[in-house]
């Protein structure tokens, strides 16, 4: 492909693009597929022989979109959002055009001071201390693993990079049962082991306990294990928990302990004031990560790691052999060492165009709408018969369940979400809380209204009404 026909592609995808997105709400949220219909189109063996460009794009046309579910719908109240607002998909647009490796600030020195600028405006939407500094991660499984690393390393006063974890005292390390499953597997990667990843039980609002902590690690001491740091949740994916974050980050100050809190999805509407109680005592914790590809519209992946001092983390995870030297610039941040990939890509290209292209205060107006509009759709499903509200509404995020009379409750709560995302006018996912099956509902995709809120209570009510 040649300059000239890449600018003529360019233009045929920027037209099919925007095609795409304004026909969304006529599409299904998730596809009528089966496992292998897609591999099935697919040859087994790679071409011998170019193809032209023509008849790549026919083929994406006929296999991909009709294949995919659509994270951009603005019924899809799945999960949590992975949104991509429209100036976040030109920046990306920009960036793969020129497609730098980002590792060092000498191989890309626009990318690396554009990062630093990028987080300092994010922790001063979101209130934190002036000083706090941050790195831009791929996602918060990425930021939790480099927190939980840290943890480790401090405990060990250093001696895991080194010589690793036998022989010495189990690290310990400390979680709500309400913590995402990327803490678990965190501690796999960094060689903690599930068996010292301890899950501490939740006062009756479903935040951690902070006197079985204060017990736990006792208990731990005790028994000749070393306890190294702390997980605190703000948000958590289930059911929206919120650990109480000051309490916490008082007992890990009573034993010494360093303190990641884990904001994913939540820590978006922090740029909202009035709802920063939800972890009132932040600016004690020593990490904290947010994705503002999840709720704030920066397209995936762009998850902030802000941290109250980096040195604990850089020493960690920096190692700077021979080739990645800057000569005569040893002072300069490479954002690599802050991390434990080495390649990254310009992520702050995308919060820069999107913050400038809506301002925080229009940021702020849609994480108002949201949680207003799922205020008002948990209402209207508390109304219909035979449901029953689980948990209430958390930020967006509320559960339900539905309860035929004389049928098993569980089993009429997962046929009637099948029955939905079958449907495909909206799409919803299921979690268990205390051992109930329960559907959960959030609003959060950027670009949905109040109607495709009410429609997709509408499809709930009108779908248990046909069994």
């Amino acid at each position: 492909m040649d300059i000239a026909e890449f600018e003529t592609w360019s233009k045929r995808l920027a037209q099919w693009s925007a095609e795409y997105r304004r026909t969304l709400r006529d599409r299904p949220v998730r596809p009528d597929c089966q496992p292998g219909q897609v591999l099935a189109q697919l040859p087994e063996a790679p071409p011998v022989d170019g193809t032209d460009m023509a008849t790549i794009f026919a083929d994406f046309e006929r296999i991909v979109p009709e294949a995919m579910t659509h994270w951009q719908h603005p019924r899809f109240m799945a999960y949590f959002p992975a949104n991509a607002a429209l100036p976040s998909v030109l920046a990306e647009q920009v960036v793969s055009t020129i497609a730098a490796q980002c590792m060092l600030w000498q191989t890309s020195p626009a990318a690396t001071e554009m990062e630093t600028r990028m987080v300092d405006w994010m922790r001063q939407a979101l209130g934190l201390p002036h000083g706090w500094r941050g790195v831009i991660q791929d996602s918060a499984s990425s930021a939790t693993l480099s927190a939980v690393m840290t943890m480790r390393e401090r405990a060990l006063d250093w001696r895991g990079i080194r010589s690793g974890l036998a022989g010495g005292p189990a690290p310990r390390i400390y979680a709500s049962v309400q913590t995402h499953s990327s803490v678990d597997k965190a501690g796999w990667v960094a060689g903690i082991g599930q068996d010292n990843l301890v899950k501490i039980p939740t006062r009756p609002d479903y935040g951690m306990d902070p006197d079985a902590l204060r017990a736990a690690i006792a208990a731990d001491r005790a028994a000749g294990y070393q306890p190294a740091g702390i997980v605190i949740c703000t948000g958590g994916t289930s059911i929206g928990a919120c650990d109480p974050v000051a309490e916490i980050v008082a007992v890990a100050r009573e034993e010494g302990l360093y303190t990641h809190l884990d904001a994913a999805w939540a820590g978006s509407a922090m740029i909202c004031e009035e709802f920063r109680e939800h972890w009132a005592g932040v600016e004690g914790v020593d990490s904290l990560v947010f994705n503002p590809h999840k709720w704030l519209g920066a397209q995936f992946d762009c998850s902030i790691q802000f941290l109250k001092d980096p040195a604990d983390q850089v020493r960690t995870l920096t190692l700077r052999p021979d080739y990645l030297e800057t000569p005569g610039l040893d002072e300069v941040v490479n954002y690599s060492e802050w991390t434990v990939p080495l390649g990254r890509r310009f992520r702050a290209l995308k919060l820069w165009f999107l913050i400038r292209a809506y301002g925080l205060e229009g940021l702020r107006t849609r994480i108002r709408n949201h949680i207003a509009w799922s205020r008002e759709a948990e209402t209207a499903i508390a109304a219909l018969p035979r449901f029953r509200i689980v948990t209430t509404g958390r930020f967006s995020l509320f559960t339900f369940r539905y309860e035929p009379p004389g049928e098993d409750a569980d089993a009429a709560t997962a046929a009637l979400l099948e029955r939905i995302n079958t449907d495909g006018r909206t799409y919803l996912t299921q979690t268990r809380h205390e051992g109930d099956y329960v559907i959960r509902f959030q609003v959060g995709q950027f670009d949905c209204t109040r109607e495709d809120v009410m429609t997709a209570v509408g499809v709930v009510g009108e779908l248990a009404e046909q069994t």
